[in-house]
């Protein structure tokens, strides 16, 4: 089927909800203090039905498994609820799993799709959103032995689902890796009860320092991931696959800015990298840890203090700081590859959504194959010709 592409109308979806996710703005953007849409147009949702939506298959030897748990934090109430007494999360858990039939996991519910969709301005069918095809497979028997862990954090108003190709491979690959949904912090998650969270943190985060907040609740959150999958509070029925000596984390947008600073206060987490987030806490206890900066070219901004320049010097540990040419903020994301299949132009990123797909692959799991499992990768060493968009910056 022949499918006439639109355009992002105004600014580009990066530009558009950077703030919200607390990425630094170019000069030349619209500043904005509360979370604001991404104005998209689509393909119908009719086409978008007749042609279903997927993600590009995973590149690892392991089929991949997924569960899914929820976690409660008696000990906090709710930042942006209090009166739901107590800190909620929701996880995927990606798995290395034996080969097997069956269906595959859903990608998320209707209503999620539904919310994200509305949030986002884009006319697409949320039936067909919800039903883009995955590869992992609900609760498939996991294959024997211990593996690392990353823990991958979502934007704000992003749900974790925005992180599942990215996921997916890592767990083919032989990755434990765990997607967070922060409860009141998307457009919207499902919760047990059949309850869907919406953004109640959106109405209470409209001043620049907001950001700095976000970035240390979720620290706090993702320390208390941990304490779950791992050790003697252990929650998971599979936790025996993770190795704890060798656990990662990392995020997109405000979820790597929770990442520099859950790794300020929590040394169980070995390697961090960032996927065009600002910095809102700034490195300060990291020691030699590494640190892998991915973003766009719109990150070198030394004015801004919270711009990658001002944090660049107090990672004192292995680090780089890549940027990848006609990207923008979603491009790390399953944003690209799905708005590539709807037919939605964003004219901030002129990166197509495979070869932004291939890049975020290839590079994220060269760093956690390096640091988490001390195998040597030449990729992260310079410029590539199998990735000319790939630049090192050197400040």
């Amino acid at each position: 089927m022949t499918r006439t592409r639109t355009a992002v109308r105004g600014l580009a979806v990066a530009a558009a909800i950077a703030v919200a996710l607390a990425v630094p703005l170019p000069a030349t953007a619209v500043a904005q203090t509360a979370p604001a849409p991404a104005v998209v147009t689509a393909t119908t949702s009719a086409e978008a039905t007749a042609s279903r939506l997927a993600l590009p298959r995973p590149t690892g030897p392991f089929a991949v498994g997924r569960d899914s748990l929820h976690l409660v934090d008696k000990s906090r109430k709710d930042p942006w609820v209090p009166t739901a007494k107590a800190r909620e999360l929701m996880l995927s858990l990606y798995y290395p799993a034996r080969a097997a039939g069956g269906r595959t996991a859903p990608y998320t519910s209707t209503k999620e799709a539904e919310l994200l969709l509305k949030a986002s301005e884009v006319d697409a069918s949320p039936a067909a959103w919800s039903a883009t095809r995955t590869f992992a497979r609900a609760g498939a028997k996991p294959v024997g032995g211990r593996f690392p862990l990353v823990v991958l954090s979502p934007g704000f108003t992003a749900p974790r689902s925005t992180l599942t190709h990215l996921a997916e491979d890592l767990a083919s690959r032989g990755y434990v890796v765990a997607t967070v949904d922060h409860a009141y912090e998307s457009t919207g998650a499902a919760f047990p009860g059949g309850r869907i969270l919406t953004c109640a943190a959106c109405e209470q985060t409209q001043e620049p320092e907001s950001g700095k907040v976000i970035a240390e609740v979720r620290a706090k959150d993702l320390s208390f991931v941990l304490d779950r999958l791992v050790g003697r509070q252990a929650a998971w029925r599979h936790s025996g696959l993770i190795d704890a000596r060798r656990i990662g984390m990392g995020g997109h947008s405000i979820g790597g800015a929770a990442t520099v600073a859950v790794m300020n206060t929590d040394r169980r987490v070995r390697a961090g990298m960032n996927m065009d987030g600002g910095i809102q806490v700034m490195p300060d206890g990291l020691g030699k840890r590494p640190f892998l900066l991915l973003g766009t070219q719109q990150t070198a901004q030394p004015e801004d203090p919270y711009t990658w320049g001002s944090a660049w010097p107090r990672f004192e540990g292995w680090k780089r700081w890549l940027t990848v040419a006609g990207s923008g903020h979603f491009t790390f994301t399953d944003v690209p590859v799905l708005f590539d299949q709807l037919g939605v132009d964003d004219p901030s990123a002129t990166i197509s959504g495979p070869r932004a797909e291939r890049i975020t692959r290839a590079y994220i799991a060269a760093y956690f194959d390096r640091h988490l499992r001390g195998t040597p990768q030449p990729l992260l060493d310079g410029p590539t010709p199998a990735h000319p968009e790939v630049g090192f910056h050197r400040p």
